[in-house]
């Protein structure tokens, strides 16, 4: 087994911890494999530092839940912030054990922390498969909970977020609603 795979192999262990299970199994469990399997559909030629970045980029997040910190939009910060650094952190641990270097570590926990979004063509790849994760398994149990007016800014936000290339692959693979793809069009 490489040490590619032994990575990924104790991230997989770690979120399968999760408390909260779906029908599928561990929900972070669920969502690292997803990460994965995106990002081998949308960019299958990704370096193994940006393989680990995506199946690691929300590992065990539930230890650091969002009620822990103040409502609103400062509180939201803070967490995501903080889970962002959490995340880097954990993974550079898993990688240091199976020997990766110092620089491998400190690249992954850069690219988990969205350090160089739209600038940094790995940093922009996770994003852009974030989003589609979200788009694919997440945004309709997601959409049933929100009102109309900050559902529609979530998804303004969410097609800021990806590169053009990733809104235009949007559109095509998705059939989002004339008010939501009016988002990815700008």
């Amino acid at each position: 087994m490489s040490s590619l795979e032994r990575v990924l192999e104790a991230i997989d262990a770690a979120n399968g911890a999760d408390p909260e299970i779906t029908p599928e199994g561990p929900a972070a469990l669920l969502y690292g494999r997803r990460m994965s399997a995106e990002l081998a559909r949308l960019f299958p030629g990704a370096s193994p530092l940006l393989q680990i970045a995506a199946r690691g980029q929300h590992i065990e997040r539930w230890k650091i839940p969002r009620k822990s910190y103040p409502e609103g939009r400062a509180g939201y910060l803070a967490w995501r912030r903080d889970l962002g650094r959490f995340h880097g952190e954990r993974v550079a641990r898993i990688m240091r054990a199976e020997g990766y270097g110092e620089d491998d570590c400190a690249r992954v926990a850069a690219m988990v922390r969205k350090e160089g979004i739209k600038r940094d063509p790995e940093v922009q790849a996770l994003e852009d498969v974030a989003c589609f994760v979200f788009l694919r398994h997440y945004f309709a149990p997601f959409a049933a909970t929100q009102p109309p007016e900050r559902l529609r800014r979530i998804v303004e936000k969410t097609a800021r977020k990806m590169s053009p290339e990733a809104r235009a692959r949007a559109l095509e693979e998705f059939d989002l609603p004339e008010e939501f793809a009016a988002a990815f069009r700008a």
